[in-house]
């Protein structure tokens, strides 16, 4: 491809023009040295993180913090000239905490690269100047360290370079940009233990996109934006568009929506935005009251390009933390303030667009729909030399599509699902106490399921679940060992998304709780026939309800098994645990003889 060649050429003698020549080639990764056709093996991130920290000791510090599956090292270098290496410094004085992730999609490698360019400049004074002075940046080169090194030439099909790259999920088979909320993964486990220790004011989370072709050559999302605490809304809007236009004058064509069509392969579709739940990186942040960032390079673009893109976006970021974030801290901080008062109020848990649209401006190329020769389905094929302006639909207006209202206390986990829950909120860093003693005829809410639907396929190792019921007041004894999680808390919104049976990413919806819905106990047809009987002679009442279902309802008229099961449903050996959620809540806070630190 011709124009492309000449393009990349341009591109690597940019990169070059940008980054000075060095009088240590160790500092210099691999994508560097080959003018960013290829990129390197992990083995380059722990010799690079040595050499930058031998280079600028009182700038750089590199820790593991963690070890993957494979057993590979997970590598985070700290970088400041405030001197402050280590979390309780940073929390002492004041100072905005930055952390940018490469490689959670390890085949979109654009972050390593990029982010080590970016250090090098950075500290020799090339960009962001004074910024290290303000802030404390936490780079991880690969989050995804052991999908990195299964190295192939093709594990990106849809992506232009390097040369060769590495894998999309773990070893394990975990897509880590959907394991934030259940946190399955040992790498999630490490990365959330390192958020728990350093509190991170925002997030950048670095990706290269998949999709269409198009002149447009990365996106910026951010939240909270659309959704979270909505002062720390404006700090997130004001943090997206202060870096999309730092881009627009570099030459970029951001976007400040994902580029996906609403429907597959058709372009004309259009667009939509939306709200991500917390299984995605910046959908997680915003339940910390956070800020996270999303970016995308365009998977087409050359990889001298997507290089580029992302090394500005890091300096843009650094920036505008040095400039705005100790504001934005403020911002946060209050934020967890107001997430504490959360109890009682109505809160959103998930969100949609709306079906409202507005006619944009695109910037595609021209394309044809024809019928395939091979698949036989009909194809879109785009003609990059012919750039062409879509006008499109873009639904960008979003509103809540299931709000519950917050629970006056908090959640209270009987001690059977105690061990199952723990672990998780622990994780997470929620604040939560074990009861040491039993509480009888504890005043709660319990969620009773009308239906329960299991995902007919495994999605994450996991068989997920639908819930379709309501709260209702109940008393239920409660065992000694349970837990109590409140609500007043700063992680309110976080335990709402763990807890709340109905939320997108709860532990019921990732199946945690599959055996609650599951129905074990049975009557054989020929007891219950007999049951049947004796209960609608026992019963004037029962009858007279029964015939009516079999007048008003043909399709229970019509199954023997339904007409069975009003009965069997009705009577005292009916497992009254089926369908019951095993997390209740609770208006009040247990009493303090049962409360325990």
């Amino acid at each position: 491809m011709p124009v492309l060649s000449g393009l990349v050429f341009g591109l690597v003698f940019g990169l070059a023009a940008m980054a000075p020549a060095m009088a240590d080639a160790s500092l210099s990764t691999v994508a560097e040295r080959s003018g960013f056709q290829r990129t390197g093996r992990y083995g380059e991130v722990p010799a690079l993180a040595a050499a930058f920290q031998a280079r600028w000791p009182d700038r750089v510090r590199a820790f593991d913090f963690g070890t993957t599956p494979e057993g590979r090292p997970m590598q985070v270098l700290v970088v400041t000239a405030t001197g402050a290496f280590d979390p309780a410094q940073a929390r002492r004085r004041g100072l905005p905490v930055v952390l940018v992730q490469g490689g959670i999609h390890a085949g979109e490698i654009d972050g390593k690269d990029a982010g080590f360019l970016a250090l090098r400049q950075v500290l020799e004074g090339q960009a962001a100047r004074g910024a290290m002075d303000r802030l404390v940046w936490l780079f991880v080169p690969v989050f995804n360290v052991d999908g990195h090194e299964r190295f192939g030439a093709w594990n990106r099909p849809n992506q232009r370079g390097p040369e060769e790259m590495g894998w999309r999920t773990t070893a394990q088979g975990y897509n880590l940009n959907r394991d934030y909320l259940k946190a399955d993964s040992p790498e999630m486990q490490a990365m959330l233990r390192l958020v728990r220790e350093w509190d991170p004011l925002a997030m950048v989370d670095l990706h290269a996109t998949d999709g269409a072709q198009f002149e447009h050559d990365v996106s910026i999302q951010v939240e909270p934006l659309h959704a979270g605490d909505e002062a720390l809304r404006t700090a997130g809007r004001a943090w997206r568009d202060g870096v999309i236009a730092d881009l627009a004058r570099q030459g970029s064509l951001p976007l400040d929506f994902y580029p996906s069509f609403v429907v597959e392969d058709d372009p004309a579709s259009g667009f939509v935005d939306d709200v991500p739940p917390p299984r995605f990186s910046h959908g997680y942040f915003l339940l910390r009251n956070r800020l996270g960032m999303l970016v995308e390079t365009h998977s087409w673009k050359p990889y001298p390009e997507r290089v580029r893109i992302t090394r500005n976006t890091i300096v843009s970021v650094l920036e505008r933390m040095a400039a705005h974030g100790a504001q934005w801290r403020r911002l946060a901080e209050a934020a967890d303030a107001r997430a504490a008062r959360l109890g009682g109020t109505a809160s959103p848990l998930d969100w949609a667009a709306t079906d409202r649209s507005r006619t944009i401006r695109f910037r595609g190329y021209a394309y044809t729909h024809t019928p395939s020769e091979v698949s036989g389905a009909p194809m879109t094929r785009y003609d990059e030399s012919t750039p062409q302006l879509w006008r499109v639909p873009l639904r960008d207006q979003l509103a809540p599509s299931l709000v519950v209202a917050a629970p006056g206390a908090g959640y209270l986990v009987p001690p059977a699902w105690a061990a199952r829950v723990r672990p998780l909120l622990e994780t997470h860093g929620v604040i939560f106490q074990r009861l040491e003693a039993a509480w009888t005829q504890a005043p709660v809410a319990a969620f009773r399921a009308d239906a329960a639907r299991f995902a007919g396929s495994s999605s994450e190792g996991r068989q997920r679940l639908a819930l379709d019921g309501s709260w209702r007041a109940e008393t239920r004894d409660v065992g000694a060992g349970a837990l109590y999680v409140p609500i007043t808390q700063p992680l309110s919104r976080l335990v709402l998304a763990l807890l709340e049976p109905q939320a997108p990413d709860s532990m019921a919806a990732w199946g945690a709780f599959n055996n609650a819905f599951e129905r074990k106990e049975y009557m054989e047809d020929y007891v219950a026939e007999d049951v049947a009987r004796q209960m609608l002679d026992a019963d004037p009442a029962l009858r007279a309800r029964f015939q009516r279902r079999l007048a008003e309802d043909a399709a229970f008229a019509g199954d023997p098994a339904a007409r069975l099961d009003f009965f069997y449903r009705r009577h005292s050996s009916w497992d009254e645990r089926h369908g019951l959620y095993p997390v209740l809540r609770l208006e009040q806070p247990p009493p303090e003889t049962a409360a325990a630190d």
